[in-house]
Protein backbone atom coordinates (compact mmCIF):
# COMPACT_ATOMS: atom_id res chain seq x y z
CA UNK A 1 0.00 0.00 0.00
CA UNK A 2 1.38 3.47 -0.96
CA UNK A 3 1.48 5.97 1.97
CA UNK A 4 2.81 9.62 2.42
CA UNK A 5 5.60 8.25 4.46
CA UNK A 6 6.79 5.60 2.19
CA UNK A 7 8.59 8.24 -0.80
CA UNK A 8 10.24 10.01 2.45
CA UNK A 9 11.51 6.81 3.34
CA UNK A 10 12.71 6.25 -0.11
CA UNK A 11 14.38 9.77 -0.66
CA UNK A 12 16.52 9.06 2.78
CA UNK A 13 17.43 5.75 1.95
CA UNK A 14 18.49 6.95 -1.59
CA UNK A 15 20.23 9.80 -0.37
CA UNK A 16 22.03 7.53 2.19
CA UNK A 17 23.47 5.07 -0.56
CA UNK A 18 24.39 8.41 -2.80
CA UNK A 19 26.55 9.51 -0.11
CA UNK A 20 28.32 5.73 0.37
CA UNK A 21 29.45 6.00 -3.65
CA UNK A 22 31.51 9.31 -2.32
CA UNK A 23 33.78 6.78 -0.64
CA UNK A 24 34.32 4.64 -3.81
CA UNK A 25 37.67 6.52 -3.70
CA UNK A 26 38.36 4.32 -0.68
CA UNK A 27 40.01 1.35 -2.95
CA UNK A 28 43.35 3.38 -3.09
CA UNK A 29 44.26 2.65 -0.09
CA UNK A 30 44.45 -0.85 -1.23
CA UNK A 31 47.33 0.49 -3.85
CA UNK A 32 50.73 1.77 -2.96
CA UNK A 33 51.58 5.27 -3.72
CA UNK A 34 53.43 4.73 -6.94
CA UNK A 35 50.30 3.11 -8.47
CA UNK A 36 48.38 5.86 -7.58
CA UNK A 37 50.44 8.49 -8.84
CA UNK A 38 50.18 6.62 -12.21
CA UNK A 39 46.93 6.49 -11.93
CA UNK A 40 46.12 9.87 -11.16
CA UNK A 41 45.87 12.23 -13.93
CA UNK A 42 44.11 9.32 -16.23
CA UNK A 43 41.54 9.73 -13.47
CA UNK A 44 41.61 13.50 -13.75
CA UNK A 45 40.94 12.95 -17.79
CA UNK A 46 38.31 10.94 -16.91
CA UNK A 47 36.54 13.22 -14.28
CA UNK A 48 37.04 16.01 -16.82
CA UNK A 49 35.23 14.23 -19.69
CA UNK A 50 32.22 12.83 -17.00
CA UNK A 51 32.18 16.55 -16.15
CA UNK A 52 31.44 18.34 -19.60
CA UNK A 53 29.18 14.98 -20.29
CA UNK A 54 27.08 15.66 -17.60
CA UNK A 55 26.95 19.19 -18.39
CA UNK A 56 25.87 18.52 -21.93
CA UNK A 57 24.01 15.27 -22.58
CA UNK A 58 22.41 15.69 -19.02
CA UNK A 59 21.81 18.46 -17.24
CA UNK A 60 21.38 20.90 -20.29
CA UNK A 61 18.79 18.64 -22.38
CA UNK A 62 16.88 18.27 -19.02
CA UNK A 63 16.56 21.45 -17.99
CA UNK A 64 15.55 22.58 -21.59
CA UNK A 65 12.95 19.63 -21.64
CA UNK A 66 11.63 20.97 -18.56
CA UNK A 67 11.53 24.79 -19.22
CA UNK A 68 11.67 25.57 -23.00
CA UNK A 69 14.12 26.55 -24.89
CA UNK A 70 14.10 29.97 -23.76
CA UNK A 71 17.24 31.65 -23.98
CA UNK A 72 17.07 31.82 -20.46
CA UNK A 73 18.51 28.08 -20.10
CA UNK A 74 21.19 29.14 -22.12
CA UNK A 75 21.58 32.44 -20.41
CA UNK A 76 22.20 30.10 -16.51
CA UNK A 77 24.70 28.26 -18.39
CA UNK A 78 26.97 31.12 -18.98
CA UNK A 79 26.23 32.72 -15.80
CA UNK A 80 27.08 29.51 -13.52
CA UNK A 81 30.38 29.70 -16.06
CA UNK A 82 31.11 32.90 -15.27
CA UNK A 83 30.41 32.64 -11.43
CA UNK A 84 33.60 29.78 -11.16
CA UNK A 85 35.92 32.11 -13.14
CA UNK A 86 35.03 34.58 -10.44
CA UNK A 87 35.29 31.98 -7.43
CA UNK A 88 38.46 30.90 -9.02
CA UNK A 89 39.80 34.23 -9.53
CA UNK A 90 39.03 34.79 -5.60
CA UNK A 91 40.47 31.45 -5.09
CA UNK A 92 43.84 32.64 -6.66
CA UNK A 93 43.94 35.88 -5.32
CA UNK A 94 43.32 34.28 -1.35
CA UNK A 95 46.08 31.89 -2.35
CA UNK A 96 48.57 33.46 -4.18
CA UNK A 97 48.13 37.54 -3.46
CA UNK A 98 51.63 37.06 -1.33
CA UNK A 99 54.40 36.07 -3.05
CA UNK A 100 56.23 34.39 0.12
CA UNK A 101 52.38 32.50 -0.43
CA UNK A 102 52.88 28.62 -2.50
CA UNK A 103 50.01 28.95 -4.79
CA UNK A 104 47.77 26.06 -4.17
CA UNK A 105 45.29 24.93 -6.96
CA UNK A 106 42.24 26.00 -6.75
CA UNK A 107 40.01 23.49 -8.88
CA UNK A 108 39.96 21.49 -5.69
CA UNK A 109 37.33 23.62 -3.96
CA UNK A 110 35.95 24.18 -7.39
CA UNK A 111 35.52 20.11 -7.90
CA UNK A 112 33.91 20.25 -4.44
CA UNK A 113 31.30 23.18 -4.89
CA UNK A 114 30.58 21.85 -8.05
CA UNK A 115 29.74 18.65 -6.76
CA UNK A 116 28.19 20.32 -3.85
CA UNK A 117 25.56 21.91 -6.40
CA UNK A 118 25.57 19.01 -8.36
CA UNK A 119 24.86 16.68 -5.91
CA UNK A 120 21.80 19.22 -4.11
CA UNK A 121 20.36 19.01 -7.72
CA UNK A 122 20.94 15.57 -8.05
CA UNK A 123 18.81 15.03 -4.91
CA UNK A 124 15.62 17.34 -5.97
CA UNK A 125 15.40 15.74 -8.61
CA UNK A 126 15.31 11.81 -7.70
CA UNK A 127 12.94 12.86 -4.75
CA UNK A 128 10.48 14.63 -7.24
CA UNK A 129 10.22 11.13 -9.58
CA UNK A 130 10.09 9.50 -5.84
CA UNK A 131 6.91 11.76 -5.41
CA UNK A 132 5.40 11.03 -8.59
CA UNK A 133 5.97 7.27 -8.18
CA UNK A 134 8.39 4.38 -6.60
CA UNK A 135 9.32 2.83 -9.56
CA UNK A 136 10.34 6.19 -11.77
CA UNK A 137 12.32 7.31 -8.38
CA UNK A 138 14.17 3.96 -8.33
CA UNK A 139 14.62 3.86 -12.08
CA UNK A 140 16.11 7.75 -11.75
CA UNK A 141 18.20 6.80 -8.94
CA UNK A 142 19.81 4.01 -10.65
CA UNK A 143 21.00 6.69 -13.77
CA UNK A 144 22.12 9.27 -11.12
CA UNK A 145 24.06 6.47 -9.36
CA UNK A 146 25.29 5.43 -12.60
CA UNK A 147 26.18 8.87 -13.51
CA UNK A 148 28.29 9.59 -10.35
CA UNK A 149 30.51 6.46 -9.99
CA UNK A 150 33.41 7.69 -12.54
CA UNK A 151 32.66 10.78 -11.85
CA UNK A 152 33.50 10.52 -7.72
CA UNK A 153 36.48 8.16 -8.73
CA UNK A 154 37.69 11.16 -11.01
CA UNK A 155 37.02 13.86 -8.48
CA UNK A 156 38.72 11.91 -5.28
CA UNK A 157 41.87 11.61 -8.14
CA UNK A 158 41.45 15.44 -8.58
CA UNK A 159 41.66 16.09 -4.74
CA UNK A 160 44.61 14.15 -4.28
CA UNK A 161 46.27 15.42 -7.26
CA UNK A 162 46.14 19.09 -6.00
CA UNK A 163 47.85 18.30 -2.90
CA UNK A 164 45.42 16.79 -0.70
CA UNK A 165 45.88 14.00 1.85
CA UNK A 166 43.51 10.65 0.95
CA UNK A 167 41.52 11.06 4.27
CA UNK A 168 40.78 14.82 3.32
CA UNK A 169 39.84 13.70 0.16
CA UNK A 170 37.62 11.52 1.23
CA UNK A 171 36.21 13.28 4.20
CA UNK A 172 35.05 16.25 2.05
CA UNK A 173 33.92 14.38 -0.95
CA UNK A 174 31.85 12.24 1.35
CA UNK A 175 30.13 16.05 2.78
CA UNK A 176 29.79 17.12 -0.25
CA UNK A 177 27.88 14.11 -1.26
CA UNK A 178 25.56 15.08 1.64
CA UNK A 179 23.92 17.57 -0.24
CA UNK A 180 21.76 15.14 -2.16
CA UNK A 181 20.16 14.42 0.97
CA UNK A 182 19.70 18.09 1.60
CA UNK A 183 17.74 18.47 -1.86
CA UNK A 184 15.79 15.62 -1.14
CA UNK A 185 14.43 16.87 1.86
CA UNK A 186 14.32 20.11 0.62
CA UNK A 187 12.30 18.49 -1.69
CA UNK A 188 9.83 16.92 -0.03
CA UNK A 189 9.22 19.91 2.48
CA UNK A 190 8.42 22.35 0.07
CA UNK A 191 7.10 20.22 -3.08
CA UNK A 192 8.73 20.34 -6.28
CA UNK A 193 8.87 23.40 -7.96
CA UNK A 194 9.69 24.06 -11.21
CA UNK A 195 11.59 27.22 -10.37
CA UNK A 196 14.70 24.55 -9.38
CA UNK A 197 15.58 23.72 -12.57
CA UNK A 198 17.44 26.69 -13.32
CA UNK A 199 19.65 25.38 -10.96
CA UNK A 200 20.72 22.65 -13.42
CA UNK A 201 21.89 25.18 -16.49
CA UNK A 202 23.50 26.92 -14.02
CA UNK A 203 25.42 23.87 -12.43
CA UNK A 204 25.94 23.20 -15.69
CA UNK A 205 28.04 26.27 -16.50
CA UNK A 206 29.68 25.02 -13.39
CA UNK A 207 30.97 21.67 -14.68
CA UNK A 208 31.93 23.11 -18.43
CA UNK A 209 34.60 25.60 -16.76
CA UNK A 210 35.78 23.45 -14.51
CA UNK A 211 35.98 20.40 -16.82
CA UNK A 212 37.65 22.78 -20.26
CA UNK A 213 39.48 25.27 -17.54
CA UNK A 214 40.97 23.43 -14.90
CA UNK A 215 40.74 19.40 -15.83
CA UNK A 216 41.68 19.57 -19.23
CA UNK A 217 44.93 22.14 -19.20
CA UNK A 218 46.26 19.78 -16.15
CA UNK A 219 46.32 16.61 -18.50
CA UNK A 220 48.00 18.41 -21.23
CA UNK A 221 51.35 19.20 -19.94
CA UNK A 222 53.06 15.93 -21.06
CA UNK A 223 55.01 15.64 -23.92
CA UNK A 224 54.52 11.54 -23.83
CA UNK A 225 53.08 10.43 -26.79
CA UNK A 226 51.63 7.12 -24.88
CA UNK A 227 50.97 9.52 -21.62
CA UNK A 228 48.92 12.04 -23.69
CA UNK A 229 47.42 9.61 -25.78
CA UNK A 230 46.14 7.73 -22.52
CA UNK A 231 45.06 10.43 -21.12
CA UNK A 232 42.61 11.70 -24.05
CA UNK A 233 41.19 7.43 -24.28
CA UNK A 234 40.11 8.35 -20.69
CA UNK A 235 38.58 11.56 -21.33
CA UNK A 236 36.54 10.02 -23.97
CA UNK A 237 35.59 7.23 -21.78
CA UNK A 238 34.19 9.54 -19.09
CA UNK A 239 32.12 11.30 -21.75
CA UNK A 240 31.61 7.86 -23.60
CA UNK A 241 29.86 6.51 -20.14
CA UNK A 242 27.41 9.70 -19.71
CA UNK A 243 26.66 9.48 -23.13
CA UNK A 244 25.88 6.02 -22.95
CA UNK A 245 23.93 6.56 -19.85
CA UNK A 246 21.60 9.39 -21.61
CA UNK A 247 20.64 6.97 -24.93
CA UNK A 248 19.94 4.00 -22.05
CA UNK A 249 17.23 5.84 -19.90
CA UNK A 250 16.22 8.30 -22.37
CA UNK A 251 12.46 8.11 -22.20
Amino acid sequence: MYTTTQPLLWIIGSSVLMCLLALVGAITFFISEKVLQRLLLPLVALSAGSLLGGAFFHMIPESIEKTGTDISVYLYVVIGFTFFLLIEQLLHWHHCHREETACKKPQTYLILIGDGIHNFIGGIAVAGTFLIDIRLGISTWLAAAAHEVPQEIGDFGVLVHGGWSKKKALLYNLLSASTFLLGGLLTYMLSFSNWIYYLIPFAAGNFIYIGASDLIPEVNKHKNFSNSMLHFICFCVGISILLGLRILFQD
